[in-house]
């Protein structure tokens, strides 16, 4: 018997987020924010669980085109998150999401450092 095609999945993503993943240009108010987060001692697993559950919630917030968890190769332990989002106020909302608000409570206990930059797409 022959297999059968899988149907096509309609997509949920705006335009936008199909230009932001697939290296277009961005809309003319994004902002990409790049943070890199080292954990404490010990603390690795439970940081990379915590933010692995931010992921999915922020994907789909209406201001976010892209929020990609990565780890280090050269650092073991270091965490990058590349996050895009339509606006800086679309990232300011999304800082009082209930999904950021948990992560925000938990922090301070998992991490050492923490560093975020917003940049602006120019090319």
């Amino acid at each position: 018997m022959a297999k059968r095609k899988p149907k096509a999945r309609k997509s949920t993503r705006s335009k936008g987020r199909r230009k932001a993943a697939s290296g277009g240009k961005l809309p003319k108010d994004a902002v990409t924010l790049i943070v890199m987060l080292r954990p404490r001692e010990g603390q690795e697993t439970l940081l990379e669980a915590e933010l692995r559950a931010l992921v999915g919630p922020s994907r789909r917030e209406d201001g976010c085109l892209t929020f990609d968890l990565h780890r280090s190769v050269d650092a073991p332990g270091g965490f990058l998150l590349h996050e895009v989002w339509t606006s800086r106020s679309a990232h300011t909302e999304h800082m009082h999401t209930p999904h950021f608000l948990r992560w925000n409570a938990r922090k301070d206990s998992l991490i050492t450092s923490r560093d975020g930059t917003f940049w602006t797409q120019i090319a």
